[in-house]
């Protein structure tokens, strides 16, 4: 009898060691299979971040606003309005804008401050378009202008919310104002059309989205 009860506790210390092996073996499996499913996430998060930088480099080299079509047309007002689509959509890339400064089209989700912002330096296009689509005028100028009539245009900006400033080297001419969809030459900081187009266009009946905030964008 004692035989049988060693036997007994024998085959009980065996199975409990065997229990044993095969617990360390199916952990030794799964640190193996996390470490393995681990490196290829890892791999493939790597592969795609490199992927989306290329794809979005590939877009900032050539990408342009697609949705924006048509022309102007110059009323009698000396005011330029654009016939045709100006897109909306907001994108994360460079937008290669037809006119310059733009009057509207895709653009980015961040506009720029316009309540009453004067800046010094030249702004993301695809920025300054947001604030368009917000309701605000904007007054570019280009280094031919005189200094006297940029002091007094910034200094009337400075009042007027809904509007902001900034230089454009590259538009056609020294002095424009800019809502969206409309745009025209001004020849300095008393031409008359100065108030006639803050007052038709500030929060104008042209605004895509009327009301919506000038403030808590970009500062520059």
């Amino acid at each position: 009898m004692g035989s049988a009860k060693k036997n007994d506790n024998a085959a009980r210390k065996a199975r409990i060691a065997e229990m044993r092996r095969a617990e360390q073996a199916r952990e030794r499996r799964n640190r193996i299979l996390t470490i393995t499913a681990s490196v290829v996430v890892v791999a493939g998060l790597v592969a795609g971040t490199v992927f989306l930088v290329q794809s979005q480099s590939d877009d900032d080299s050539a990408a342009a606003d697609g949705k924006t079509a048509g022309k102007f047309v110059t009323g009698a007002d000396g005011v330029k309005t654009w016939k045709g689509t100006l897109g909306r959509t907001h994108v994360a890339k460079t937008v290669k804008y037809p006119v310059e400064p733009p009057v509207g089209g895709d653009h980015n989700q961040a506009w720029m401050n316009c309540n009453g912002d004067v800046y010094t330096k030249a702004l993301n296009n695809v920025n300054a378009v947001h604030s368009l689509e917000h309701g605000a005028v904007w007054v570019t100028y280009t280094s031919k202008a005189p200094k006297a009539d940029v002091d007094a245009l910034a200094a009337k900006v400075k009042k007027t919310p809904y509007t902001l400033m900034s230089p454009v080297e590259d538009q056609a001419d020294p002095i424009m104002l800019t809502a969206w969809g409309h745009q025209r030459t001004v020849t300095g900081a008393d031409d008359k059309n100065v108030d006639t187009f803050f007052q038709k266009y500030v929060q104008g009946e042209q605004t895509p989205e009327p009301g919506a905030a000038c403030t808590g964008g970009l500062p520059q």
